[in-house]
């Protein structure tokens, strides 16, 4: 099967990794796949897992331009899809007012390319280069929003009233995520491939911390992938992402601390965990020493 994409599993991993994402088996076939049969991608799984950083790796390694739409409470269609440039037609209107020309007239002139405001959806719709749609912790939306999301997921096209169907001339490689907060509905979830992300086991963090992080010992990446590991044990507001696990990699770095004991985890401590109540939860159940 011929992808406009990747040109196989290995490809799409290897790809990948030079654009800083190691991808094991599974997200790297899936991500494959995604792009070889055109069907949106949704990916699954708890926060900070790599589930953004995927859509923004696929861009990078295939030189896609990304288009984003961040997902919240309230969205709505002039937001997600497109609105009417109000002002500019009203100008219009009154500029016109002293033509002969019908109001038909006049409303064709107003309802033009010249007059609309594409938004994320839209936008990658009707863009010829290769692009990458992510649309980005799709359940925190309401769900009359999913309903917005059919007729592009299921067709690639957009339907404006006053101009009618927008067809994908070049179908965007699609990425939605969750969090998980909320189900999805059956109708978006059958017009996506699935893939769930969890957070990575010691070994592969440890290789993707590495890989970020270059020149940090050995030593003392094992410390902090073990200690991160506690972390997540841990009834949390917020477990550590990988990401967080990057920056206190670098954050050791920064400071020259070469062995990661009690009281360096403690004095970085606000580098991977941002709520009060969980610096105080780690404390007192790894034991550590509080700052002075």
């Amino acid at each position: 099967m011929t992808s406009a994409w990747f040109s196989s599993p290995s490809d799409t991993a290897d790809r990948l990794a030079r654009s800083g994402y190691l991808a094991d088996a599974a997200t790297a076939t899936t991500a494959y796949l995604a792009g070889a049969l055109e069907k949106p991608l949704l990916v699954e799984g708890p926060a900070g897992v790599g589930k953004t950083e995927l859509a923004k790796a696929v861009a990078r390694a295939t030189g896609a331009d990304l288009v984003r739409l961040q997902c919240y409470e309230g969205l709505d269609e002039a937001r997600a899809l497109y609105e009417w440039n109000y002002k500019k037609q009203l100008l219009r209107i009154q500029a016109s007012q002293g033509d002969d020309r019908s109001w038909s007239e006049t409303h064709d002139d107003i309802f033009t390319d010249e007059f609309l405001l594409t938004r994320p959806l839209l936008t990658a719709i009707r863009r010829a280069e290769p692009t990458v749609l992510l649309i980005d912790e799709v359940d925190k939306t309401d769900v009359e929003v999913e309903g917005l999301l059919l007729e592009v997921l299921s067709d690639f096209q957009v339907t404006i009233p006053e101009l009618g169907t927008v067809a994908a001339v070049r179908r965007p490689f699609v990425v939605l995520t969750s969090n998980a907060t909320r189900e999805l509905s059956e109708a978006v979830k059958r017009r996506c491939l699935y893939l769930h992300l969890d957070y990575p086991d010691a070994e592969r963090e440890r290789e993707i911390v590495s890989s970020q992080v270059p020149g940090l010992d050995d030593r003392i990446a094992g410390q902090l992938v073990a200690t991160v590991a506690r972390l997540r044990e841990l009834d949390l507001k917020k477990a550590p992402s990988i990401a967080e696990s990057v920056d206190w990699a670098r954050t050791l770095i920064a400071l020259e601390i070469g062995d990661l004991d009690e009281q360096a985890v403690a004095d970085t401590l606000g580098v991977v965990l941002k709520h009060a109540s969980d610096q105080d939860r780690a404390v007192r159940e790894l034991k550590l020493a509080r700052r002075a």
